[in-house]
């Protein structure tokens, strides 16, 4: 198999049930070794895109591969190389936690995992639960273990829909140390969540679907930039003349504008200068994932 094959490759993926269109003409690529953001409001259809990814759901019309094998064609190919923490709690009550992880890796063909399934214990800060009935860990818990069958195989796509839902701050930081680990190692991550300070931070590229479609994919700095631009807020005893008409009052008595860049920073403070207006406090605030999100979806409500 070339190396140059994509780690996910989605083509014209659609999917729809009795009355629904889930999906609709999703072509995306996730390149090996990336960590990739996949967001989206509930009901877009990500789930709905992991579900066919994983074998778990068939798409209406065109297809989805792992590292170059067809989920439908290349089913056992495919699944081999791919770990998918589900968003659902679905587990085995009858197993311990280090039962589970076990039959997981019996399930993958897996020989020697004792060793791995110890640092998995860890790493997910399970190992004084190893040998807990399942159905007695909170829910918290129970997400970590899902998280660990997904690994256990050691596959080198991982897809987590949302991981950290339920999970504390301080296992939620313990978490994305190792997953940022295991992509240094070279495995590709593609991450859902309604955390979107975590996908700014972690991931390099964004997909984001709306209604089933795609409507944004793009370098997660360059979404930002592009997307929504730069807030800036000067107190001052007035405003530079040309920016007079840009220049919205704020509760604080400053005087607030949204630039595109931060190229235009300086524009707008050598305004200030040239006309030699003292800037008291300046406070800047760069874009967010989430007033990119809130853009780019008004916008296509807008268009539709």
């Amino acid at each position: 198999m070339p190396t140059s094959e994509p780690a996910i490759q989605f083509e014209r993926v659609s999917k729809s049930f009795p009355g629904v269109t889930a999906l609709s003409d999703v072509t995306f690529c996730v390149e090996q070794g990336e960590f990739f953001a996949l967001l989206g409001p509930n009901g877009a259809g990500k789930t709905t895109l992991i579900s066919i990814l994983a074998g778990l759901t068939r798409a209406s019309a065109g297809s989805a591969r792992v590292l170059g094998f067809d989920v439908e064609r290349d089913d056992l190919e495919a699944r081999a190389r791919l770990g998918v923490v589900p968003q659902e709690l679905v587990f085995d009550p009858f197993f311990t936690v280090r039962g589970t992880l076990e039959l997981q890796a019996r399930y993958y063909g897996v020989r020697g995992a004792a060793a791995w399934i110890d640092e998995l214990l860890v790493n997910l800060d399970l190992t004084a639960k190893a040998n807990t009935n399942m159905r007695a860990l909170s829910g918290g818990m129970k997400r970590r273990v899902l998280v660990g069958q997904a690994l256990v195989h050691k596959p080198p796509v991982i897809v987590l829909d949302e991981p950290t839902a339920g999970v504390d701050v301080e296992l939620r930081q313990n978490l994305w140390t190792f997953i940022k680990r295991l992509n240094r190692e070279g495995h590709t991550i593609v991450l859902t969540t309604h955390y979107l300070e975590e996908a700014e931070s972690l991931c390099s590229r964004v997909a984001m679907l709306r209604a089933g479609r795609l409507v944004a994919l793009d370098r997660t700095d360059r979404l930002l930039r592009d997307m929504t631009g730069v807030t800036v807020e000067i107190s001052a005893d007035r405003v530079a003349s040309e920016y007079a008409d840009r220049a919205a009052p704020t509760a604080a008595g400053a005087f607030g504008f949204t630039l595109p860049d931060h190229a235009a920073l300086e524009s707008l403070l050598a305004a200030f200068r040239r006309e030699g207006i003292a800037i008291r406090d300046l406070r800047v605030e760069g874009a967010d994932l989430e007033q990119a999100f809130l853009k780019l979806t008004s916008q296509e409500t807008a268009a539709s």
